[in-house]
């Protein structure tokens, strides 16, 4: 009897060493798993029946087309996490009550955790606005870089960051116009990622339009300020925070004041999102 009391208790200890041993985010991964097997019988499905649902007429028998594929994201979208380590915005992710997420996460030390399959959608755009497109979460990949928002970004996390970005250029032909900031997106709302992310390095390498200071280019006389603001993509029904959001990206600046130099960059990066196939 007491050797069956050891062996159970030492049996016990060995799955509480295990369990603490265990991975943190095993519980979460289970999620996703099991997650990702519903969406795959939601993509598999052959197309509805919608003949009982609808006035139109509509064929007795389906007929599947041969020429399809996945949608592909289109846009990149940056941000920073605005929190304090990569660990507590892993933890904000895998908490189904915060209803964020991201596709990327890139840590201080350069680790960069790909928590979402890139043709998911996550929930990271928020109601947000560029050009024509209303839905960016849709249609982009979000990546988030572990910073408070006010710090320097880590050489590490930009080196990790342009190889990635070279990895999702080149698989899904991302437009170089479409590598953009949350605060572009979202300029009412947010501020990411920053004055201090190096938008020109990353423009340097092909991702997202720049300019070269050229005093002879300037806005055309018909043309205002909100209206280049616009034809760079900028959503201007608030004016003023369109203004701080290219203010923040272009000019490393947080003042919502526009001079000659400001509008001679519009009319540069006006041409140059025309130019840049």
């Amino acid at each position: 009897m007491k050797s069956v009391l050891l062996k159970t208790s030492a049996l016990c200890l060995l799955l509480f060493v295990l369990a603490c041993n265990g991975f943190q985010y095993q519980q979460t991964n289970d999620f996703y798993k099991n997650q990702s097997k519903q969406l795959l019988k939601d993509i598999k499905a052959q197309p509805f029946d919608i003949s009982d649902s609808s006035n139109g007429i509509y064929a007795p028998k389906w007929v599947g087309t041969t020429n399809f594929d996945l949608r592909k994201p289109n846009f990149v979208i940056i941000h920073h996490t605005a929190q304090n380590s990569c660990d507590q915005t892993l933890r904000t992710f895998t908490l189904e009550r915060t209803k964020v997420s991201a596709h990327y996460v890139i840590c201080k030390d350069g680790t960069v955790h790909h928590m979402l399959n890139d043709y998911y959608r996550a929930w990271h755009g928020g109601i947000a606005k560029w050009g024509n497109n209303t839905d960016i979460n849709s249609s982009s990949i979000g990546i988030e870089i572990d910073n408070n928002g006010f710090e320097p970004f880590e050489p590490k996390q930009i080196s990790s960051l342009l190889n990635l970005l070279a990895i999702l250029k080149n698989k899904y032909k991302i437009p170089a116009t479409n590598f953009i900031g949350h605060a572009d997106i979202a300029p009412t709302r947010k501020n990411d990622p920053n004055i201090n992310f190096p938008w020109s390095l990353l423009a340097q390498q092909g991702y997202g339009i720049w300019f070269e200071p050229n005093s002879n280019y300037n806005l055309q006389n018909n043309i205002s300020v909100p209206y280049a603001l616009a034809l760079i993509g900028y959503d201007v029904k608030d004016t003023t925070a369109a203004i701080l959001a290219f203010k923040r990206h272009f000019r490393q600046d947080s003042t919502a004041i526009i001079n000659e130099s400001d509008k001679s960059v519009m009319a540069q990066l006006i041409k140059n999102k025309l130019d840049i196939k």
